[in-house]
């Protein structure tokens, strides 16, 4: 278990008198108490010092689509389209690299918006090819699941549901992993009680068949569980080595990106950051930002370098997958784009932005909110 070269694990405590009612994260909440600021930059969780390492050039990015009204999850066609979906509305557009007018291709039914819910995360079946399946978390009346439909179909069918739901950490990310498995984050919905609870699929990220079952080889079996112990995960990617990563929000001092392992409990609400792990039963996260210089969101992985966007932190950091355990990160578009929550690869290998400034938040530029789009180089 690696230990912090500098910065500090937050224990639980009196933070948790902010948690009961108006629970907070960085900049994603309805609300935003007082926060530390005595975390200065990027803390790197290392044994060793961490090896710098150059991250790529993105170069200029153009805008492919505008006006979009809150995007959210995003997802690429086998012919390069993207289907990007709108929190508020429960539309599903399609965005061409090319640019042009979005078209909208999907209405979700039963989608209710408000606060952090609405319709989230997009993935399309590893078989879309043979299959046409495209599947999407939203927040319905009762509860966040997981449905999924072919684009000339009006009736989704549910495939995993009886997720807690609130006006906060509802998470949202889907992703299909190399295994073929649907990945899933979730929150924990204003009750942190349920981050730590294994029957309770909020606060942890789940991985199912794609049928919505819990998938072979879980660390429980017959459980969804993967991993346990998050506060809010809207982040998930895998690297060339088949090695997963989730951005995590925190909520007074410090978000992260961690490394997930099966069975592995990633501490909250019982701790925030990184610190004692009490012999092993907590995982430290592998690097660590002040809340006001993320608020991660997104997460995706090129070659060798992870890319996280960031709301509050209204800038998208960079993280070589390289030293002991990741190199120096860096800040790229500070102050440029506003706030952004989703980065994605292409299947031509470009990098895919959203923005997300038109969800009460953040300070509306012309064309928000834009999808961007920076080439492979």
């Amino acid at each position: 278990m690696a230990v912090s070269t500098a910065g500090r694990r937050s224990a639980w405590g009196c933070a948790a008198l902010l948690v009961v009612g108006a629970v907070t994260s960085c900049g994603d909440d309805p609300a935003e108490p007082a926060r530390s600021t005595a975390t200065p930059g990027p803390v790197v969780t290392a044994t060793a010092p961490s090896t710098p390492s150059a991250t790529p050039d993105l170069g200029a990015g153009e805008v492919v689509a505008e006006g979009i009204d809150v995007p959210w999850g995003l997802t690429f066609l086998p012919d390069g389209d993207a289907l990007v979906a709108e929190r508020e509305s429960g539309r599903i557009l399609r965005v061409s690299p090319s640019g042009g007018q979005p078209r909208q291709v999907y209405d979700v039914p039963g989608v209710v918006a408000g606060g952090e819910g609405g319709l989230l995360g997009l993935a399309v079946s590893p078989d879309y090819a043979s299959d046409n399946l495209v599947y999407a978390y939203f927040t319905a009346r009762e509860d966040n699941r997981i449905v999924r439909f072919s684009l000339d179909d009006d009736s989704p069918d549910v495939v995993f549901d009886g997720i807690a739901k609130a006006g906060n950490h509802n998470g949202g990310r889907i992703a299909f992993g190399p295994d073929g498995m649907l990945y899933v984050g979730t929150g924990d919905a204003g009750r942190t009680s349920r981050s730590q609870d294994a029957d309770d699929p909020a606060g942890k990220i789940l991985r199912l068949t794609p049928d919505g079952e819990p998938a072979p080889g879980n660390p429980t079996a017959g459980s969804p569980v993967y991993s346990l112990g998050h506060r809010n995960v809207q982040g998930l990617a895998w690297d060339a080595q088949g090695r997963l990563f989730a951005t995590e929000f925190g909520q007074n001092d410090v978000d992260e990106l961690n490394l997930i392992e099966p069975g592995r409990n990633y501490g909250w609400p019982e701790v925030e950051g990184e610190g004692d792990t009490e012999g092993g039963r907590y995982t430290n996260p592998l690097v660590t930002w002040p809340t006001r210089e993320a608020s991660p969101s997104g997460l995706a992985i090129a070659g060798e370098t992870a890319y996280m966007a960031a709301l509050r932190g209204e800038r998208l950091w960079t993280i070589p997958l390289t030293g002991d355990p990741v190199g120096e990160p860096s800040a790229e578009f500070t102050d440029r784009y506003g706030r952004l929550r989703t980065v994605a690869v292409a299947p031509d290998g470009a990098l895919w932005l959203t923005t997300s400034n038109t969800d009460g938040r953040g300070d509306l530029r012309d064309g928000d909110d834009r999808i961007l789009r920076f080439p492979a180089r």
